[in-house]
């Protein structure tokens, strides 16, 4: 029997706003977290109609509040980052969701084999994949989902 994403695609997800604040979305992240108990790294960003926008990632977060010459600051020792931090969040708290999610996607169907995704999410480096089916976003696969299902089956 064939594996699909069906089988491991999670059909309730948090999603994200294009209009909402970074400060708006890290509260959407805390709340996850906490009901699905553990740590969220990214989510979907959709409109009013559930139409797939982009996704916020914990990666684009860090990005957007690293300092763009911190590779300069390893030789610097009395640096103070901690009031170049708080500055930093202050800053990516008042920006909106769209500027700065990521719209270049790589999207899966609902029948697309677990083999396919497992080489997508490895050669993408990524750790959540939308689901479309006839374009409208249906469920998302983890990697996580997808290397608790390997487990469970290597156990079966």
């Amino acid at each position: 029997m064939d594996i699909t994403a069906r089988e491991v695609m999670d059909t309730r997800y948090s999603t994200l706003s294009p209009q909402m604040t970074i400060g708006e979305a890290f509260r959407v992240f805390q709340t996850a977290a906490q009901e699905h108990q553990q740590t969220v790294f990214g989510m979907v960003v959709t409109d009013a109609a559930g139409q797939l926008l982009g996704m916020l990632s914990l990666y684009d977060l860090l990005l957007l509040i690293r300092p763009k010459h911190i590779h300069i600051w390893g030789e610097i020792k009395d640096v103070e980052i901690s009031g170049i931090l708080d500055a930093a969040l202050s800053r990516a708290r008042s920006m909106l969701v769209s500027d700065v999610m990521t719209t270049d996607l790589t999207t899966i169907t609902p029948d697309m084999h677990l083999l396919r995704i497992i080489d997508i999410m490895i050669k993408k480096h990524v750790r959540r994949l939308p689901v479309l089916e006839d374009g409208k976003m249906v469920g998302i696969v983890y990697l996580s989902r997808v290397f608790q299902h390997l487990l469970e089956r290597s156990s079966a």
